[in-house]
């Protein structure tokens, strides 16, 4: 047996297990907010390794690999908060009414768990011993060498708290500008072309401004192509074919978005999303491979594992995976109990907890590997649940078959929906795990520390998703649920959890609209094409993600303007500091303005819901006024565009200053 180095620096410690706890808890938070409203993520590595050096700089012996603990386990909120794109599917079907507790919890932290212990096999075949570039995990420790490595990175970090904190209250200040109507939620144009119609709008929402800045330029292109595509040509097209006279320019134009239109665009990211993780096959099996044969030659080798290479132990992780399957099963048998589908419990169980096992596995390889290849924000989590869906839907559908009729159709949709939930929490812990390993590489932690680490963020974000999710049911409700008894008229369009329901119904009752699917993938093909050829002829300096275009016809513009738009002011702004010797900090800054504005919007708007069941009232900030639809948009736009520029230019100055 090889004998083991224990000795390292402080590490794992009660202060930063509490602060990167309450981290999570806050990210967490923000972070289902931010995926319900317009179906993105954020990372939230970066913020929390810059939030943790600020505090934990009140201690001379706190070190970085500390700091790096707190990110690991704040990084959970980052992830984890991604079963969103799911859950809501079950309050949309009708299935739920109300989010319990201990399934939503079980769901997240039974995946999560399995998500840390199917990548720990991986780590040497595609960290340690991997060129895999890691863009965010490289980044995160490079926050932390800096902010831990002299007097002026300390004072970098101090700013950086500060631009997190200025940020998170400029966007909860204008979002609740909104919340008491003195500015227009929406920015928005609708207008008829001949027979049909097509406009455009944009939400009032810096947190899709800092959205849009975080995914950069590229991705930002992408989805501008992609408006172009669906208001430009799609919209305009479809409603001439099917005129409505009587209707208004923006009550036709959205209703042949919402029944056309975004089918079209589901189409287009489920082949854009297939065909990038078929790329990526023989790559994530040379891995595991690779991965095996490492672990293989080190146990016959009986060598001294240092410290910055010590795993979880092979055993445990095997014990851990397979008792795991035992609250799986009681979970899918639970949800089962006394329905309709209570004679194929058995049967059911065994296909859920089996299709867990095997697809939870080639799901943690996959994001673990594209994480390394083009970072956890970027990374086509989207492509994994579409193919996770059709999977559970067709193997619960098999299982049913011979009893199917409208009852046994809709509880066979719902079990897929919560199977997928689990192995999308496998996931994303999966495609998150691995980009922390890597920054620990690079600032020398130990690597089964970091492991216990988010496992620690997966218990403490599994027991924010059910609350949050519940109180936003209860104050907003979701676009095409039920929302009985829900107390404000403005639900939340949760767009990821509306495709994978819609998927899910599809095959299982047969009635998706395929022709409408097929003209997306045909499209989600053509723009693959294009893609390569953008990426060939220019030596892969430039690409054209078809996800991304995808996503922008699917996703309202309301939501994907504003993403557009923050791109392109975070180009600018770097462009503009570019060349200064203080321009990389700048950058910096810049990023942690913009993660503010999503903590900050996103926790009012949490806080908002509260204060919605607490009142009974739906709109409880409104206040009267006499200004005019244009007036509103107009006070939103000038705000808007006050706030994001003073901010940049507040980012520059003090980068100088300390740089200085």
């Amino acid at each position: 047996m090889a004998n083991v180095v224990q000795a390292g620096p402080k590490e794992i410690t009660i202060r930063g297990v509490l602060l990167g706890i309450v981290i999570t808890l806050v990210f967490t938070a923000a972070q289902v907010y931010l995926g319900l409203k317009v179906g993105l993520t954020f990372a939230t590595s970066i913020p929390a390794a810059v939030i943790s050096m600020a505090l934990l700089s009140a201690f001379k012996d706190a070190t970085i690999q500390e700091n790096n603990i707190v990110q690991t386990i704040a990084s959970a909120a980052g992830t984890l908060a991604s079963v969103i794109f799911v859950l809501p599917g079950l309050l949309m079907i009708g299935w739920w009414a109300h989010v319990p507790f201990w399934p939503t919890f079980g769901a997240c932290a039974i995946g999560g768990v399995l998500g840390v212990m199917y990548t720990v096999p991986l780590r040497r075949a595609l960290v340690s011993q991997s060129d895999l570039p890691y863009p965010e995990g490289v980044a995160a420790a490079e926050v932390l060498k800096v902010g831990t490595s002299s007097r002026s990175g300390a004072a970098e970090g101090k700013l950086g708290l500060m631009a997190v904190i200025w940020g998170s209250v400029t966007s909860a200040l204008f979002a609740a500008a909104a919340g008491a109507k003195l500015m227009a939620a929406e920015v928005a144009v609708y207008f008829k072309t001949g027979t049909g119609a097509t406009g455009i709008g944009a939400a009032s929402s810096l947190a899709l401004l800092g959205a849009g800045h975080l995914m950069g330029i590229t991705v930002g292109i992408a989805m501008l192509v992609g408006l172009i595509i669906a208001w430009g040509v799609l919209v305009p097209v479809l409603t001439s074919i099917y005129p409505m006279p009587d209707l208004s320019a923006a009550d036709h134009a959205l209703g042949v978005w919402s029944k056309q239109v975004r089918i079209i665009g589901a189409g287009t990211i489920g082949a854009a999303a297939i065909v990038t993780l078929a790329g990526l096959g023989k790559p994530v099996l040379g891995g595991l491979k690779s991965a095996l044969e490492t672990a293989r030659k080190a146990k016959m080798s009986g060598a001294e594992i240092p410290r910055a290479d010590q795993d979880l132990p092979i055993f445990i992780v095997g014990l851990v995976t397979l008792l795991a399957m035992v609250p799986a099963g009681w979970l899918l048998a639970s949800f089962l109990q006394g329905g309709v589908l209570s004679s194929l419990a058995l049967p059911l169980v065994l296909v859920g907890v089996g299709y867990i096992l095997v697809a939870g596995v080639f799901a943690a390889a996959v994001c673990g590997y594209m994480a390394g290849l083009i970072g956890s924000s970027n990374s086509p989590v989207s492509g994994i649940a579409i193919l996770t869906i059709l999977g559970a839907s067709l193997s619960v559908g098999f299982v049913g078959k011979h009893m199917m009729g409208p009852e046994v159709a809709h509880a066979l949709v719902a079990y897929a929906l919560f199977v997928t939930t689990v192995v999308l929490a496998v996931a994303v812990i999966g495609n998150d795990n691995l980009q922390d390993l890597k920054t620990g590489q690079l600032v020398g932690a130990t690597p089964w520390k970091q492991q216990v680490g988010l496992l620690i963020g997966v218990g403490a974000g599994s027991a924010v998703v059910p609350l949050v999710l519940e109180l936003l049911n209860r104050a907003n409700g979701f676009a095409g649920a039920p929302n009985i008894g829900v107390i404000s008229d403005n639900p939340l369009a949760a767009p990821q959890a509306t495709l994978i329901s819609t998927l899910a119904k599809g095959v299982i009752s047969h009635n998706l609209e395929w022709n409408l699917v097929g003209y997306g993938a045909a499209l989600g093909l053509l723009l693959v094409v294009v893609n390569f050829i953008i990426k060939k002829a220019s030596a892969d300096r430039y690409s054209l993600p078809p996800l991304g275009v995808g996503l922008a016809i699917y996703l309202p513009s309301a939501v994907t303007a504003p993403v557009v738009v923050g791109a392109v002011a975070g180009w600018l702004f770097e462009r503009a500091v570019h060349n200064a010797t203080w321009g990389e900090t700048a950058k910096r800054i810049g990023v942690l303005i913009m993660s503010g504005f999503i903590v900050g919007e996103s926790l009012f708007n949490v806080g908002l819901a509260g204060l919605i069941v607490a009142s009974g009232v739906g709109e409880p900030l409104a206040i009267p006024n006499g200004m005019g639809e244009g007036t509103q948009m107009l006070v939103a736009l000038v705000l808007g565009g006050a706030i994001v520029s003073g901010l940049y230019r507040w980012a520059a100055r003090n980068a100088e200053k300390v740089a200085a």
